[in-house]
């Protein structure tokens, strides 16, 4: 079913923020725009932004995509926000931003995450809770530090938000939340899509965290309208609607026709995850499975690891490559990598539960320690990483037939083949590189269908809009496959065996 109009996705990520316009009766997204960020990075863990520059990126990535547009703007409909999960962005009583906002990827907030998770009586009861156990990079431990650690600030505190939520504040002036990316705060209620109290004070015994936190909406309603100052100043119409939005995960989700269970996306990003749809809560005792909800009305059980192509960005900073000769250097090298090994965990890990961990080479002799084994060894021990999140998944009853792999390093042939072989399954690619901001954009069209009273199923949107490339996929090769499959295994020995120093 087309539907007229424009429909706008942004997707602001940790290394920049990304936009699209797809038009709604042909499919054909007609413009595109990109802008960088910035990073805070400090001893101990430190990894923050400020959200200054995550609205100076997205003023430049709208206006661009409205230039482009040129007149057609004024057909634009909907904008639906994607933004990067667990951030916290402190406002005071003005709506003004106190301090950087603390990242997903940030670990100096570990030992708020012991405080939390005791004060709610234990990880067991916290799973009972919330469905999520209180893990380093989730927001909860980022509000306790506030408090601990800024006092001052942490007074001034007037509404916690998430980073898409922040962006939709600027968008249209309200502040609201929706269960996908509030799952991923570790005080949401994920089985019940709530706030809990019960972690919110243990978060805070105060109080004043619940009176900070935002109304939840549903992921098919609107946040508002665009401000008219932002109307005015992109020609864009002063009826336009802003979607829910959601969190990164949860609208590349979306953007892969991951809407009903038996999909699996898996993203090869600055960190990496593996999600699915669930119709129910798959909630994990052992809580390394997230029990996130969805940004469609369900849930999307997800593992992620926090080190991907921040182990490839590293190889290439080292040596100098292009991303070309990154490949290249990983292709000469061959499976295994010469018998080096990489347990990626640069900033820490998130699954397993290693935040404090720091990355090992291990296997280097004199004759392997070359720049294309280091190379080849950063894309396995990342996939590797990856492929033990995908065991956790399966653990929980939720199989891969097949894979479809997003991300910067989905647009490698080589990295896709090596997903393909030590996952042993069959891997595909959209044919939309940026499945957040095509998320963000059919989110926005049913956003709008449902206002009108239309009922209709997201579904069918993304079995419209949601293509695959015919020439991205690719399928496992049976030997590489029994080849990497004990490659894995002495991977997940490495790892077990180093748990004594990497706590």
């Amino acid at each position: 079913m087309g539907t007229d109009g424009i429909f706008i996705g942004m997707d602001s990520g940790t290394q920049g923020t990304k936009a699209l316009a797809l038009c709604g009766r042909t499919g054909r997204v007609l413009a595109e725009a990109y802008a960088g960020h910035d990073l805070i990075e400090g001893d101990g863990g430190r990894k923050e932004q400020d959200p200054a520059w995550w609205i100076v990126a997205c003023t430049q990535v709208l206006g661009e995509v409205c230039a482009e547009l040129g007149a057609d703007k004024a057909k634009v409909r909907g904008i639906g926000v994607s933004g990067q999960q667990h951030g916290f962005v402190p406002l005071d009583a003005e709506g003004q931003v106190i301090r950087p906002a603390k990242l997903w990827c940030d670990t100096e907030t570990a030992k708020q995450c012991e405080v939390i998770t005791e004060r709610a009586g234990g990880p067991d009861n916290v799973v009972s809770l919330i469905g999520n156990t209180v893990a380093a990079g989730f927001t909860a431990s980022k509000i306790l530090w506030l408090k601990d650690n800024e006092p001052a600030n942490f007074d001034r505190l007037a509404l916690a938000l998430l980073p898409h939520d922040y962006i939709n504040y600027w968008l249209t002036g309200e502040a609201k939340a929706e269960c996908g990316d509030a799952s991923g705060t570790a005080y949401f209620d994920v089985a019940n899509r709530k706030w809990s109290k019960e972690l919110v004070q243990a978060v805070d015994p105060s109080g004043k965290l619940w009176d900070c936190l935002p109304p939840l909406i549903e992921s098919h309603e609107a946040v508002g309208v665009i401000r008219p100052e932002l109307a005015e100043e992109f020609g864009l119409p002063k009826d336009l609607l802003v979607s829910s939005g959601g969190g990164d995960n949860m609208m590349a989700a979306i953007g892969t026709g991951n809407v009903s269970p038996g999909v699996v996306t898996a993203s090869l990003g600055t960190s990496g995850t593996i999600y699915a749809n669930a119709a129910q809560p798959v909630i994990d005792p052992q809580g390394e499975l997230a029990a996130f909800c969805s940004s469609d009305g369900a849930w999307l059980p997800l593992v992620c690891t926090m080190n991907v192509t921040v182990a490839t960005e590293l190889a290439k900073d080292l040596f100098s490559f292009s991303t070309q000769e990154l490949n290249d250097a990983a292709g000469r090298s061959g499976l295994g990598a010469g018998g080096v090994t990489l347990l990626p965990y640069f900033n820490g890990e998130r699954t397993p539960a290693l935040p404090q961990a720091t990355a090992t080479l291990h296997g280097l002799t004199t004759t392997n320690y070359t720049p294309d084994n280091l190379c080849r060894a950063a894309m396995e021990g990342a996939t590797l990483g990856l492929k033990y999140g995908l065991d956790v998944m399966a653990r929980l009853g939720v199989s891969a037939s097949e894979i479809r792999l997003v991300g910067g390093g989905a647009k490698s042939p080589l990295w896709r083949s090596l997903v393909a072989d030590i996952f042993n399954c069959p891997v595909v690619r959209p044919g939309q590189a940026e499945a957040g901001a095509l998320g963000g954009a059919l989110q926005a069209m049913w956003c709008v269908l449902s206002q009108q009273g239309g009922d209709v199923a997201l579904k069918e949107l993304t079995d419209q809009y949601v293509s695959l490339d015919p020439k991205g996929g690719a399928e496992p090769d049976s030997n590489n496959a029994s080849q990497y499959a004990g490659i894995y295994e002495s991977y997940l020995a490495l790892d077990q065996a180093l748990r004594s120093v990497n706590q």
